[in-house]
């Protein structure tokens, strides 16, 4: 199958889920956690529960329903905001375990997660997303969510072999799943990629500039491809993307650039030629301009820090 932007940009952003907990509850009940490290997604697969981000007013969650946390905020998830929480954290770290019962735990069925990034190309995504968004599961574009999350429910309850790669591979599924459902016109999401990738008319340009990013593409060129005038798909562009076209182009070059430098082991001028600069002091300065650093002292930096 052959590549696409929004494939290109998972894969450089390092993409990886995994579930790492859940719980059953029955009753009333609230748990406060601490504010996520990375970009937390949580589902439920029976009951309903209402969650409420620090700063944010509470939001009704139910059955087949899916949030994601991209704010690094405290949260509360209660059968009913009025009930006082009690420290998720404790009582996960107490148990010892992934997964614990709250009263008799008959009502309601949690699933949890983390998705880690790159650390220096992961806010590419970071940034496209909203600080928390809700996904009805009811909705005809959840219906893959439902299947994914009856499979995580059936490796939870039935440990097979290989269960824990197989938690993982559907997390990193509804994630993708999740991501998709927001190039559908949400208003929720802000500015940048996924935006413009949801944009049917400004979509063959983002697909262009990824399948060649080394050309020296010039606006007319990327205009006709979305079959606009050359200020009219600027405008659109802009006000979709939150950067101008070739802007975009420039910015995708240096996190290209960035893999390079700290992945492979090519000269500067090497890594310049491949990220389409005709002169290693044009990328240098480009380099510069968006990371603060030239590109021999930002690879150096990066290898000094270890494995990502």
């Amino acid at each position: 199958m052959p590549s696409d932007a929004f494939s290109d940009i998972l894969r450089l952003t390092t993409v990886e889920s995994m579930v790492t907990g859940g719980f059953d509850a029955g009753g009333p009940w609230a748990l406060r956690f601490p504010a996520p490290k990375s970009i937390k997604f949580f589902a439920l697969t029976q009951g309903l529960c209402w969650a409420r981000i620090d700063g944010e007013a509470p939001v009704r969650f139910g059955q087949g329903d899916v949030g994601l946390l991209t704010a690094q905020r405290p949260y509360t998830l209660s059968s009913d905001p009025s009930v006082t929480p009690v420290d998720a954290m404790a009582l996960f770290s107490g148990r010892g375990r992934s997964f614990v019962t709250l009263g008799d735990g008959t009502d309601f069925s949690y699933v949890g997660g983390h998705v880690l990034l790159d650390p220096t190309s992961g806010t590419l995504l970071s940034e496209a997303l909203p600080p928390w968004l809700r996904v009805d599961g009811a909705t005809e574009q959840a219906a893959r969510f439902r299947w994914l999350l009856s499979e995580l429910v059936n490796e939870r309850q039935q440990p097979l072999p290989g269960g824990a790669l197989v938690a993982t591979q559907l997390a990193q599924l509804l994630f993708v799943q999740i991501l998709r459902a927001q190039m559908d016109g949400n208003d929720r999401i802000p500015p940048g990629w996924l935006r413009a990738l949801g944009d049917p008319r400004l979509a063959p340009a983002v697909q262009l500039m990824h399948d060649d990013p080394a050309r020296a593409w010039h606006l007319d060129e990327l205009a006709r491809a979305c079959a606009m005038s050359r200020s009219t798909f600027a405008a659109r562009f802009t006000a979709t993307a939150g950067i101008a076209p070739l802007g975009y182009l420039a910015r995708w070059r240096i996190h290209l650039a960035c893999k390079a430098l700290r992945d492979e082991e090519l000269s500067v001028a090497s890594v310049a030629a491949l990220a389409g600069y005709s002169s290693q002091g044009a990328f240098s300065n480009a380099f510069k301009r968006m990371t603060g650093l030239s590109p021999s002292l930002w690879r150096e930096r990066q290898l000094s820090a270890g494995p990502a």
